[in-house]
């Protein structure tokens, strides 16, 4: 556990280093390149964004002239000793200008809102859908590499805080920006003095921002990588459940789920004390701001440097720009939050795939014969750390070839080499004479049916479970499948039937129940080879003896690859396979090993003193 956290930290500080602005950019450009098929959403709403803006500035400064044609009209109608009555022609019809403006504003901005309104989810989906295909495409070695807690969380919080965030983030950024533009844009027609007094003070804001933001984005990229260590913590707990209260572990597992989620709670109050910080500092400055441009255009007021309408449009922008100054800091400050996420979203999609499958793939008979021939392979999980050197060894059609050895010794790195579920480095491995790599994975793998040890059963009936590897299957074939592996009895003493739903992780059946339940699997797929992978380790003795007599006659004239520790299991195979530390140290048949007294008679005096 101690390994597994100081890689967890390994992995976080890495994305930290990562969280800088040269990587915002960068991220913020993926960011719109995804949003393809969707930028014109953001075109739009810019362009709304501007009219509503311009709008609303527009009848600010109108208002100005407003205030002072009916202040004049008041004052002329009060000296003439007349009552004050606004009029069309006395007005009025400034007034229902000033409305207009308003009233035109006030669209342009439900456009802009209903335009946005599933921009984020859209890029959500796409980006979600490339996550989808990309762990398709990924070697086993990503998942042998990462716990599934910290993909799930990727695929899952990850993407949900970029939705949140650019659902409201987006919108609010365009209106903000423009009319701070805009605002100090008219200021400055009224007054440079009392505009270069707030522009300093906005530069002050935007500074206090951007150090502010820096910090946000480092703190909000490790409360992401810790929110994938705690969803991965649990997840190990949730799987390995039985093994943790056998051992009693209970106290040591909430503890180490406790520690990740104190970690996670300490990072979080950090980030949102940043995040919910900026926007009183802000607004503190905006009110000092207000304060010294209150007490200027006073002074120029009583100087007659300003009339009455100018003041109270000027003091209008001051209020109309410091709102949007305020939440723009705050939304920036969110906006590090979604960047760290998608920093994380990205580096997923950025992993090494598996190798392409060739433009023209070689092509098998229907039929395929079952040769298989390794020939020199030489392969390492790390390139400076080769496991196998030199290996060779050939299966002819309708063979029975066994691979014993030690845990550890590469008995299942010699089947994922032979499924590509890894890469040779060096060699090949052939099929009919054909190299693996000269065709696509699917047609390879169609070839093959596997029964490993980890019977992995998913949520559905028993009879979709059996059919999992032909979809289109008969009742007929998956009850004669079943028949076959010896669990079409078992299956008939349950109330269903075969239309028995097995709950998450089958925990409704025993494990040799399972275990028969993948053996009809295998074999309702008629392939042309057989892969056992430990395969009667969870059933007893007479259901082994059973099982074995129904495997050889399903493979009949067909190969087979079976890994096993119970020697009494392939002491009828063609061609047995003696692997030691990655390499096939002897190779022969039961009674040609024993005559040559090498590991594998040891092996086989030992199980049978």
């Amino acid at each position: 556990m101690a390994d597994d956290r100081d890689l967890e930290a390994t992995g976080a500080g890495a994305e930290r280093r990562g969280a800088d602005p040269a990587s915002s950019r960068r991220t913020v450009g993926r960011l719109w390149l995804a949003a393809a098929g969707q930028r014109w959403r953001l075109v739009v709403a810019a362009a709304c964004s501007i009219a509503s803006v311009a709008g609303s500035v527009a009848a600010t400064a109108y208002s100005a002239h407003l205030m002072d044609l009916l202040w004049e009209n008041i004052q002329a109608s009060f000296s003439a000793g007349e009552p004050f009555v606004v009029t069309l022609h006395n007005g009025g019809a400034q007034i229902l200008t000033f409305l207009g403006l308003w009233t035109c504003s006030w669209l342009f901005y439900t456009v802009q809102t209903l335009v946005m309104a599933s921009f984020a989810e859209r890029l959500n989906l796409a980006l979600r859908s490339r996550i989808s295909l990309k762990l398709g495409r990924l070697p086993l070695a990503y998942y042998d590499a990462h716990q599934p807690g910290d993909a799930i969380s990727r695929a899952t919080n990850d993407l949900d805080k970029i939705s949140e965030v650019l659902q409201r983030g987006l919108l609010q950024i365009m209106t903000s920006v423009v009319t701070v533009i805009c605002s100090v844009a008219v200021m400055c027609t009224y007054s440079l003095t009392l505009a270069s007094v707030f522009a300093c003070f906005v530069l002050v804001s935007f500074m206090v921002t951007k150090v502010v933001g820096v910090r946000t984005l480092k703190v909000a990229s490790r409360r992401q990588a810790l929110l994938g260590t705690l969803t991965g913590r649990v997840e190990e707990a949730y799987s390995g459940r039985a093994v943790i209260k056998a051992f009693g572990r209970e106290p040591q597992s909430l503890e180490e789920i406790r520690q990740a989620a104190d970690d996670l709670a300490e990072v979080s109050a950090s980030a949102d004390f940043l995040t919910n910080a900026i926007a009183p500092a802000i607004r503190f400055l905006m009110r000092l701001c207000q304060v010294a441009v209150g007490l200027l255009a006073g002074g120029m007021l009583v100087a007659g440097q300003l009339s009455v309408g100018v003041f109270q449009a000027f003091f209008q922008y001051v209020l109309k720009a410091s709102e949007p100054l305020m939440q723009l800091s705050l939304t920036m400050n969110m906006l590090q939050g979604a960047l760290a996420a998608a920093e994380r979203v990205f580096a997923l999609l950025d992993e090494d795939e598996i190798v392409a499958d060739p433009p023209v793939p070689a092509q098998l008979a229907a039929s395929s014969g079952g040769r298989v021939a390794f020939e020199h392979v030489c392969f390492g999980y790390a390139p400076d750390q080769p496991l196998m050197r030199d290996v060779s060894f050939v299966a002819e059609p309708g063979q029975k070839v066994a691979i014993v050895g030690a845990t550890g010794a590469g008995k299942t790195t010699l089947i994922n080499l032979l499924m590509r579920f890894y890469e040779v480095d060096g060699g090949r491995v052939t099929l009919d004479g054909v190299d693996t790599r000269e065709l696509t994975r699917a047609d390879l793998r169609r070839r093959f049916g596997m029964v490993l040890q980890d019977a992995w059963l998913f949520e559905g009936t028993i009879a979709e479970n059996i059919a999992y590897g032909k979809p289109g299957a008969t009742t007929e074939e998956v009850e004669a499948a079943a028949r076959a592996a010896h669990v079409d009895f078992f299956v008939r003493t349950l109330p269903r039937g075969y239309d028995t739903m097995l709950s998450n992780d089958a925990e409704n059946v025993s494990q040799g129940q399972r275990q028969l339940l993948t053996i009809a699997r295998a074999m309702l797929t008629d392939p042309s080879i057989l892969i056992l992978d430990e395969a009667t380790s969870s059933v007893d003795t007479r259901t082994e003896q059973a099982i074995v007599r129904a495997m050889e006659a399903v493979m009949e004239n067909r190969t087979s690859f079976v890994i096993a520790h119970r020697l009494s299991t392939i002491v009828d195979a063609d061609l047995i396979l003696v692997m030691e530390s990655g390499t096939i140290i002897e190779q022969g048949t039961h009674s040609e090993l024993l005559a040559a007294g090498g590991a594998y008679a040891e092996l086989y005096r030992s199980q049978f003193a």
